[in-house]
């Protein structure tokens, strides 16, 4: 699995398990405000919303920060969770492309009909991430407490986390992660081992009771 599907792979995890709102920390901040035995409960029940959300649609805007070149790179485009099935990650601009996230496989296409599929056989990495996601589709905090270490400050309706990678496919990759929020994602900055930072922020959120017959599509393999 190549380290762009790892960062989108990891994103979509994080998307899934917590809504976020309002109230950005500065990015160290949050890092001095270890999970408590006082807070754990209020990260418990930011956790335990996911099961409210099973469908979520909206629309995204990503920078990425190339260290090497101390410069920015920004997309824009559609997203779609689904908890019953994956994500799609349908970018518009610059450059169209698609790339969908199901339970068994991660697949890329492009305008011209070009498809790439990565199969979760015989892949360790991506069936370790399919884990810990299954796992949190049913609300299991604790799963993120063994892949993370956690620190979190806020209310349920306003929250920040700080991650810290403890398992070596994540931390191969990724140095930390933040995220700030409440009911719905609004942001995710993710910290890689190169030097890049990429941020990613997430609006116009709808929340339909069911998948339309495109949507579905997306998660067959062709």
């Amino acid at each position: 699995m190549n380290r762009n599907c790892k960062i989108l792979f990891l994103c979509f995890f994080l998307i899934i398990f917590y809504g976020i709102n309002t109230g950005v920390w500065a990015d160290e901040e949050i890092f001095r405000h270890p999970l408590t035995p006082q807070t754990r409960a209020v990260f418990n029940a930011a956790c335990f919303s996911l099961s409210e959300r099973p469908i979520v649609r909206g629309n995204f805007a990503q920078e990425k920060y190339l260290n090497r070149l101390d410069r920015s790179l920004m997309s824009s485009g559609n997203f779609l969770i689904t908890a019953e099935h994956g994500m799609v990650w349908e970018t518009l601009q610059p450059f169209p492309s698609t790339m969908i996230m199901g339970k068994e496989f991660i697949m890329q296409s492009r305008p011209n009909g070009q498809k790439s599929v990565i199969s979760s056989q015989g892949n360790e990495t991506f069936a370790q991430m399919a884990d810990v996601i299954n796992a949190v589709f049913s609300g299991q905090s604790d799963r993120l407490l063994e892949n993370f270490e956690v620190f979190f400050l806020g209310s349920v309706s306003n929250w920040n986390m700080g991650l810290l990678p403890r398992d070596s496919v994540f931390s191969s990759f990724i140095t930390k992660i933040t995220m700030s929020g409440g009911s719905a994602i609004r942001s995710i900055r993710i910290f890689e081992q190169n030097g890049d930072v990429i941020t990613y922020t997430l609006t116009n959120h709808n929340y339909p009771a069911a998948l339309n017959d495109n949507e579905k599509a997306f998660f067959t393999i062709p």
